[in-house]
């Protein structure tokens, strides 16, 4: 076992979860991958470009898993085409396994214009195509399925077999790049936001045998026994009438894990919340994505760097806090949005003030080595920062779905990737002592 690798990940015992197939490994086995190639994918058109290409390159009976928060099934993969809804279902239609896991909204009135009629209209066009997705509210009560992934498997050369993790939905305002125009398909936001949204965000591209291990969480899920959703009269004829299924049909025997394709270490994170019926591969919850931060900021002896939606929570900001005092060299720059998505009268106020109090507590403690920033494009309209990502020392960096506030790390289902990168960066102008490449490749 690697001894960097065992200083930054958590150990079984401190992930605080046993029930889990991920990374289970037998006796003395770590409790992460080895063997990985990673491969940040930086704003929703590359991400996309991606996808697309990996998507058409399947033939009948290869596999395509995925989980999403919000999917539109007309959303434009490239700019000219095809849409995730087209695709996918052509991909069913010519035998391709699909299956997917898209979360079943609380109601309209209560997560509108959240997810609920989108994900129903991008179920529906895969299954009526042969596919399987179903739409899954087994969460804490008005918690969510935040998590948002896709495996995809080879049948006769598992080397392709390959995963993406991150903080991208399928949905409309993700496909934009570098110049940040935004994405044309686009989401009502903030009006300061313009008419199209400029959008940050990222994903990451995974090959190795960690494919395995984000495979291993869509599977605990589809085989939870539990009811899709809460069983009264009017959601079981809403879902006869959406025509989508109610019993997930199993699934079958898992491929053994892809070959060792890169240097990288990798370790799977999750937020699953504790409910009644209690989830079978985390029957006390699982908050390893909290734990690890935790472990994390407390080896931070540099930088904290961080991009998030939020940042919003002071019991979130306390690890960096903590950090702060115990090293007096350390600095955090944070990377947050201008304005909440909907700076409304009820919306605005709550998201401004836990904000607030986050970096307070921050700058209270260090003012001189705290950084908040925002982004604008050309223009100077400002980007909506999307992207949940965090690097220490340009050694150990995650994106994935969690956000840095209280539900992330409580209440909703999320996936994230922390990865090890202890590969030296050559080019000039010089890094740090150990020079790495993740922030590189994502601060910028």
């Amino acid at each position: 076992m690697d001894s960097e690798s065992g200083a930054w990940f958590l150990s079984r015992a401190e992930r605080g979860n046993l029930a889990t197939d991920v990374h289970a490994g037998g006796a003395g086995s770590p409790s992460w991958s080895e063997g990985n190639l990673v491969r940040p994918l930086v704003h929703g058109v590359t991400y996309f470009a991606r996808l697309h290409e990996e998507l058409t390159a399947l033939h009948a009976g290869d596999r395509v898993w995925f989980t999403d928060w919000r999917g539109d099934a007309d959303e434009r993969l490239l700019a000219d085409g095809p849409s995730i809804g087209d695709l996918l279902a052509g991909l069913a239609r010519a035998g391709v396994e699909v299956r997917g896991l898209v979360w079943r909204s609380h109601g309209e009135r209560v997560s509108a214009p959240m997810s609920g009629r989108s994900n129903e209209l991008l179920g529906r066009q895969i299954n009526d195509a042969g596919g399987e997705v179903l739409l899954d509210q087994r969460v804490r009560l008005f918690g969510s399925h935040h998590q948002k992934f896709f495996v995809i498997r080879h049948r006769d050369d598992p080397s392709r077999d390959v995963a993406f993790v991150g903080g991208l939905d399928l949905c409309h305002s993700r496909r934009d790049d570098a110049d940040h125009a935004g994405d044309p398909q686009a989401v009502t936001m903030d009006s300061r936001y313009g008419k199209r949204p400029p959008w940050h965000d990222a994903a990451l591209e995974l090959r190795g045998p960690v494919v395995a291990d984000v495979l291993a969480v869509f599977a605990e899920r589809w085989n939870d026994p539990h009811p899709l959703d809460r069983r009264t009269p009017y959601r079981m004829l809403l879902q006869r009438l959406a025509r989508m299924p109610r019993h997930p049909k199993p699934l079958p025997t898992t491929a053994p894990p892809p070959p060792p394709a890169g240097p990288h270490a990798v370790q799977l994170l999750r937020t699953y919340g504790v409910k009644r019926p209690p989830f079978p591969f985390a029957p006390a919850g699982e908050r390893s994505v909290a734990r690890a931060y935790a472990k994390a900021f407390a080896r931070a002896r540099s930088l904290i760097y961080i991009e998030d939606q939020y940042l919003w929570s002071t019991e979130v900001a306390a690890g960096i806090a903590g950090a702060l005092e115990r090293n007096p060299e350390l600095t955090v720059i944070a990377v947050v949005p201008r304005y909440p998505a909907s700076d409304g009268p009820l919306a605005g106020p709550p998201s401004r003030i836990g904000q607030l109090r986050a970096i307070r507590m921050l700058r209270r403690i260090a003012p001189d080595r705290v950084g908040v920033f925002d982004l604008e494009n050309s223009t100077g309209t400002p980007i909506y920062v999307h992207a949940k990502i965090c690097i220490i020392d340009d050694t150990w960096f995650t994106c994935g779905s969690d956000n840095f506030n209280r539900r992330s790390w409580t209440t909703d289902s999320e996936l994230t990737c922390a990865v090890l990168d202890t590969t030296a960066d050559n080019r000039e102008p010089p890094g740090t002592e150990t020079g790495h490449d993740a922030s590189r490749r994502l601060a910028r």
